[in-house]
């Protein structure tokens, strides 16, 4: 008779045992105004019926059969996803406060310990926030200094794309860079050659960690960090490359600390290095830690969410060149041969809109940066407790059928009324809304209307010879286009 072996039982034993812990755990008792959702399979939750790829189609779908505010499980994670311009407000808008928190995330907790910005929570959070907004208007954004800045990187840009002659390129790194040097001109007081081996490299692991942080295999780790942070997998390759821009980041701020001129703070650094020194100070918030983590998230998300949208309105404009030609022809009729400023865009209505509807169709943070409450909060009719994982579904409100006539489609009248003029759409809402709104979102804004306009003023883009353009997706935490090649065919 065949007996197994005592390693074996151990581990039958021990699934037994973590299956029975589950299964009580599944029948505690949950309120009864709960939001209402799937049925779940024992440890994986709902994970069997997601998109794996792409969470959010999933969730939107979802949304048809058990409202705009239901639950899911991820493995043992409850959370709550909310659908719909109406809803997504109501929850980031009137009860801002409530849904102001952040989850605890096992990829994000990994990399941040909970410093920072973007994954911060409470105090810290709070201070780390009104420094941020504080200290990017003193380096002017929303003034002309920051656009002085952005039109320069314009013609360094312009420069290295009429190096192609017209022949196909691929433009990531290049739009990475372009964009990564004006919050680079804010954070460190200095910009980057395109092809300086550092710029590069830091470009690298942000798009590599952005790309990562969105597949399948981190959707699992977030579930089961216990279980999937010994298996092999690009999840291990987040925490290193992190790593390695945590070094850079401490590297030069720890040179500037050498250098430090309490009566010429020369960049965002200086400003946090002197606010360590203010007394009385007992670091709490402003500590190396803290530097470190938010110099990295400004970074990585002043560039890249930017670059990524500029560079799906250029793969648009091939794709629909009749929409690029009228746009020319505006960029013509108001600024000509000059070089496009801010104040244009009163006068630029189509190309304004345009630009929105870039943004509302790539819908590049479709999941939104993940919330949670902080309190137990009842929302519309349904009991929330404190610490729930939220996610406030980005996707489903720039596709809102109520708001947009065709949301699935690129279609630039979204923010046109019928003489012509600029017409706001309240459910525009790709910077997310309420208490955790997108910091950089004016400085993002002046960024996409100069380096568009000035670019479709200097180049007309068109696909390769034989190329079929595809407006598909990539999988990441941000959703970039394809890998794709341009012809910028200059203009004069």
């Amino acid at each position: 008779m065949y007996l197994p072996d005592p390693v074996t039982i151990l581990l039958f034993i021990v699934t037994c045992v973590c299956l029975a812990i589950f299964l009580f755990a599944q029948k505690k008792d949950v309120h009864p105004n709960f939001p209402p959702g799937p049925s779940c399979l024992p440890i994986i939750g709902n994970m069997h019926i997601i998109n794996a790829n792409k969470p959010y189609i999933t969730f939107h779908k979802l949304a048809e059969k058990y409202g705009s505010v239901y639950s899911l499980q991820i493995g043992p994670q409850k959370m709550v996803v909310l659908c719909g311009y109406e809803t997504v407000k109501d929850a980031l808008v009137n009860h801002a406060e409530e849904f102001s928190g952040r989850p605890h995330v096992p990829v994000f907790m990994d990399i941040t310990k909970g410093q920072g910005l973007l994954f911060s929570n409470g105090n810290n959070w709070k201070a780390m926030r009104r420094f941020t907004l504080s200290t990017l208007r003193d380096f002017g954004m929303g003034k002309r200094t920051i656009e002085d800045k952005i039109r320069e990187e314009c013609q360094s840009l312009i420069k290295v794309f009429k190096a192609y002659k017209g022949k196909p390129f691929e433009n990531t790194m290049i739009m990475n860079a372009a964009v990564a040097n004006i919050i680079v001109s804010i954070l460190l007081g200095h910009r980057f050659d395109y092809d300086d081996p550092k710029l590069r490299r830091l470009l690298v692991i942000v798009n590599d960690n952005v790309r990562i942080v969105g597949s399948p295999v981190v959707l699992l780790y977030n579930a089961f960090p216990s279980l999937v942070r010994w298996l092999p997998g690009s999840h291990r390759e987040v925490k290193p490359n992190v790593e390695e821009m945590h070094t850079f980041v401490r590297e030069t701020f720890t040179k500037q600390r050498n250098q430090l001129d309490v009566n010429d703070q020369r960049n965002f650094i200086d400003v946090f290095l002197v606010k360590q020194k203010e007394k009385p100070n007992p670091e709490l918030y402003f500590n190396d830690t803290n530097l470190t983590v938010l110099v990295t998230d400004l970074f990585a998300a002043g560039m890249e969410t930017t670059s990524t949208t500029l560079r799906w309105g250029l793969l648009l404009m091939m794709k629909y060149p009749e929409i690029q030609k009228k746009v020319q022809k505006e960029i013509e009729k108001v600024i000509g041969s000059g070089e496009p400023q801010l104040i244009h865009r009163k006068e630029m209505p189509y190309t304004d809109a345009v630009i929105h509807e870039i943004q509302r169709f790539s819908n590049i943070l479709p999941n939104n940066v993940p919330h949670a409450t902080t309190q137990d909060v009842t929302f519309r009719g349904f009991f929330i407790p404190k610490g729930t994982h939220v996610i406030p579904l980005l996707y489903s409100v720039l596709r809102d059928k109520d708001h947009f006539e065709k949301p699935d489609e690129f279609y630039p009248q979204h923010f046109l009324d019928s003489k012509g003029n600029f017409l706001n759409n309240e459910a525009f809402i790709p910077f997310s809304s309420g208490k955790r709104s997108c910091a950089g979102e004016t400085l993002a804004k002046t960024e996409l209307f100069l380096f568009f306009t000035t670019l479709l003023q200097n180049f007309t883009f068109q696909a390769p010879p034989g190329a079929k353009l595809d407006l598909t997706s990539a999988v990441g935490l941000t959703t970039p286009p394809l890998k794709h090649e341009i012809c910028a065919i200059p203009r004069n």
